[in-house]
Protein backbone atom coordinates (compact mmCIF):
# COMPACT_ATOMS: atom_id res chain seq x y z
CA UNK A 1 0.00 0.00 0.00
CA UNK A 2 1.27 3.44 -0.84
CA UNK A 3 0.71 6.49 1.36
CA UNK A 4 1.66 9.87 0.04
CA UNK A 5 2.84 12.40 2.58
CA UNK A 6 4.94 15.50 1.90
CA UNK A 7 5.40 14.26 -1.67
CA UNK A 8 7.35 11.22 -0.44
CA UNK A 9 6.23 7.67 -0.98
CA UNK A 10 6.14 5.39 2.05
CA UNK A 11 5.31 1.71 2.28
CA UNK A 12 3.48 0.13 5.21
CA UNK A 13 4.76 -3.24 6.38
CA UNK A 14 2.16 -4.96 8.53
CA UNK A 15 3.05 -7.35 11.33
CA UNK A 16 0.70 -10.19 12.36
CA UNK A 17 -1.90 -9.01 9.79
CA UNK A 18 -4.24 -8.43 12.74
CA UNK A 19 -4.92 -4.76 12.42
CA UNK A 20 -3.74 -1.68 10.67
CA UNK A 21 -2.81 -0.14 14.04
CA UNK A 22 0.44 -2.08 14.21
CA UNK A 23 2.65 -1.11 11.34
CA UNK A 24 5.86 0.54 10.32
CA UNK A 25 6.67 3.11 7.69
CA UNK A 26 9.76 2.25 5.72
CA UNK A 27 11.02 5.44 4.15
CA UNK A 28 14.33 4.98 2.43
CA UNK A 29 16.36 2.73 4.70
CA UNK A 30 14.84 4.02 7.92
CA UNK A 31 11.98 2.20 9.64
CA UNK A 32 9.62 4.30 11.80
CA UNK A 33 6.76 2.97 13.93
CA UNK A 34 3.37 4.02 12.59
CA UNK A 35 0.58 4.96 15.01
CA UNK A 36 -3.12 5.15 14.24
CA UNK A 37 -3.07 8.93 14.44
CA UNK A 38 -0.53 8.97 11.62
CA UNK A 39 -2.44 6.40 9.60
CA UNK A 40 -5.05 8.28 7.62
CA UNK A 41 -5.87 5.59 5.09
CA UNK A 42 -5.86 1.83 4.85
CA UNK A 43 -5.95 -0.64 2.01
CA UNK A 44 -9.23 -2.19 0.92
CA UNK A 45 -9.38 -4.29 -2.26
CA UNK A 46 -6.26 -2.69 -3.78
CA UNK A 47 -7.44 0.88 -3.27
CA UNK A 48 -6.97 3.41 -0.51
CA UNK A 49 -10.03 4.19 1.59
CA UNK A 50 -10.02 7.11 4.00
CA UNK A 51 -10.54 6.19 7.65
CA UNK A 52 -13.95 7.09 9.05
CA UNK A 53 -14.26 9.79 11.70
CA UNK A 54 -15.64 8.40 14.96
CA UNK A 55 -16.71 10.06 18.18
CA UNK A 56 -15.01 9.13 21.43
CA UNK A 57 -17.20 7.36 23.96
CA UNK A 58 -17.37 8.52 27.57
CA UNK A 59 -15.15 5.68 28.83
CA UNK A 60 -12.34 6.59 26.45
CA UNK A 61 -12.67 10.27 27.38
CA UNK A 62 -12.29 9.27 31.03
CA UNK A 63 -9.18 7.23 30.22
CA UNK A 64 -7.64 10.20 28.42
CA UNK A 65 -8.34 12.62 31.27
CA UNK A 66 -7.07 10.09 33.82
CA UNK A 67 -3.77 9.67 32.00
CA UNK A 68 -3.33 13.42 31.65
CA UNK A 69 -4.03 13.92 35.35
CA UNK A 70 -1.40 11.29 36.19
CA UNK A 71 1.21 13.50 34.55
CA UNK A 72 1.52 12.05 31.07
CA UNK A 73 1.96 14.48 28.21
CA UNK A 74 -0.65 14.96 25.52
CA UNK A 75 1.71 13.51 22.93
CA UNK A 76 2.27 10.35 24.99
CA UNK A 77 -1.48 9.84 25.48
CA UNK A 78 -2.04 10.51 21.79
CA UNK A 79 0.48 7.87 20.75
CA UNK A 80 -0.69 5.30 23.32
CA UNK A 81 -4.35 5.47 22.39
CA UNK A 82 -3.92 6.22 18.71
CA UNK A 83 -5.89 9.46 18.80
CA UNK A 84 -4.85 12.74 17.20
CA UNK A 85 -3.09 15.17 19.52
CA UNK A 86 -5.52 17.94 18.56
CA UNK A 87 -8.42 15.85 19.89
CA UNK A 88 -6.56 15.22 23.15
CA UNK A 89 -5.72 18.92 23.47
CA UNK A 90 -9.32 20.01 22.84
CA UNK A 91 -10.67 17.50 25.35
CA UNK A 92 -8.16 18.54 28.02
CA UNK A 93 -8.94 22.24 27.46
CA UNK A 94 -12.68 21.62 27.80
CA UNK A 95 -12.10 19.60 30.97
CA UNK A 96 -10.03 22.42 32.48
CA UNK A 97 -12.59 25.07 31.51
CA UNK A 98 -15.78 23.55 32.88
CA UNK A 99 -14.86 20.12 34.26
CA UNK A 100 -17.05 18.38 31.72
CA UNK A 101 -15.91 15.96 29.04
CA UNK A 102 -19.31 14.80 27.80
CA UNK A 103 -20.14 15.31 24.17
CA UNK A 104 -22.40 18.26 23.34
CA UNK A 105 -25.13 16.70 21.23
CA UNK A 106 -26.85 19.82 19.98
CA UNK A 107 -25.56 23.16 18.87
CA UNK A 108 -28.74 24.19 17.10
CA UNK A 109 -31.52 26.43 18.32
CA UNK A 110 -33.53 24.98 21.23
CA UNK A 111 -37.08 23.81 20.57
CA UNK A 112 -39.93 26.13 21.50
CA UNK A 113 -42.15 23.34 22.78
CA UNK A 114 -41.40 20.63 25.29
CA UNK A 115 -42.34 16.97 24.69
CA UNK A 116 -45.31 17.43 27.05
CA UNK A 117 -46.56 20.37 24.99
CA UNK A 118 -46.15 18.32 21.81
CA UNK A 119 -48.30 15.57 23.35
CA UNK A 120 -50.87 18.18 24.40
CA UNK A 121 -51.06 19.41 20.79
CA UNK A 122 -51.51 15.85 19.51
CA UNK A 123 -54.26 15.00 22.01
CA UNK A 124 -56.09 18.27 21.35
CA UNK A 125 -55.89 17.77 17.59
CA UNK A 126 -57.18 14.20 17.85
CA UNK A 127 -60.10 15.19 20.09
CA UNK A 128 -61.26 17.95 17.77
CA UNK A 129 -60.35 16.99 14.21
CA UNK A 130 -61.87 20.16 12.75
CA UNK A 131 -59.70 22.57 14.74
CA UNK A 132 -57.23 24.63 12.73
CA UNK A 133 -53.57 25.19 13.48
CA UNK A 134 -54.37 28.71 14.71
CA UNK A 135 -56.98 27.30 17.10
CA UNK A 136 -54.49 24.74 18.41
CA UNK A 137 -51.86 27.43 18.84
CA UNK A 138 -54.29 29.56 20.86
CA UNK A 139 -55.32 26.59 23.01
CA UNK A 140 -51.69 25.72 23.72
CA UNK A 141 -50.93 29.33 24.60
CA UNK A 142 -53.85 29.55 27.02
CA UNK A 143 -53.05 26.18 28.62
CA UNK A 144 -49.27 26.42 29.00
CA UNK A 145 -48.32 30.00 28.23
CA UNK A 146 -46.09 28.96 25.31
CA UNK A 147 -46.75 30.92 22.13
CA UNK A 148 -46.05 29.02 18.91
CA UNK A 149 -46.70 29.79 15.26
CA UNK A 150 -49.08 27.96 12.93
CA UNK A 151 -46.11 26.49 11.09
CA UNK A 152 -44.72 25.01 14.31
CA UNK A 153 -48.09 23.38 14.99
CA UNK A 154 -48.09 21.95 11.44
CA UNK A 155 -44.60 20.50 11.95
CA UNK A 156 -45.33 19.00 15.37
CA UNK A 157 -48.52 17.34 14.13
CA UNK A 158 -46.81 16.22 10.93
CA UNK A 159 -44.18 14.33 12.96
CA UNK A 160 -46.90 12.13 14.45
CA UNK A 161 -48.75 11.69 11.16
CA UNK A 162 -51.58 14.23 11.50
CA UNK A 163 -51.91 16.32 8.37
CA UNK A 164 -54.47 18.88 7.24
CA UNK A 165 -57.40 17.32 5.39
CA UNK A 166 -60.67 18.73 4.21
CA UNK A 167 -63.74 16.95 5.55
CA UNK A 168 -65.47 15.01 2.80
CA UNK A 169 -69.04 16.00 2.08
CA UNK A 170 -71.19 13.10 1.05
CA UNK A 171 -74.91 12.45 0.88
CA UNK A 172 -76.33 10.85 3.99
CA UNK A 173 -77.21 7.29 3.12
CA UNK A 174 -79.86 5.82 5.37
CA UNK A 175 -81.89 2.66 4.86
CA UNK A 176 -84.70 4.63 3.16
CA UNK A 177 -82.27 6.27 0.74
CA UNK A 178 -80.77 2.92 -0.24
CA UNK A 179 -84.24 1.41 -0.70
CA UNK A 180 -85.32 4.31 -2.92
CA UNK A 181 -82.15 4.01 -4.99
CA UNK A 182 -82.59 0.27 -5.52
CA UNK A 183 -86.25 0.74 -6.55
CA UNK A 184 -85.24 3.40 -9.04
CA UNK A 185 -82.54 1.16 -10.48
CA UNK A 186 -84.87 -1.85 -10.62
CA UNK A 187 -87.60 0.04 -12.43
CA UNK A 188 -85.13 1.55 -14.87
CA UNK A 189 -85.90 5.15 -13.99
CA UNK A 190 -82.25 6.07 -14.00
CA UNK A 191 -80.10 5.76 -17.05
CA UNK A 192 -77.17 3.92 -15.58
CA UNK A 193 -75.74 2.48 -18.75
CA UNK A 194 -75.99 -1.05 -17.38
CA UNK A 195 -77.77 -3.70 -19.43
Amino acid sequence: MQITGNHQMARIVRHNDESVREGYIRNGGKEVKLFTSALKAFQCNNRIVMAQRKHLDDFLRGRIIGRLECGRTQLEVSEELGIAKSVISRLWQRFQDDGNVSRCYSTCRPRVTTPNEDRYLAVTAKRNRRSTASDLSRQLSSATGTTVSRQTVYRRLGHIGLYARRPVRCVPLTATHRLAWSRDMHCGHRNSGLV
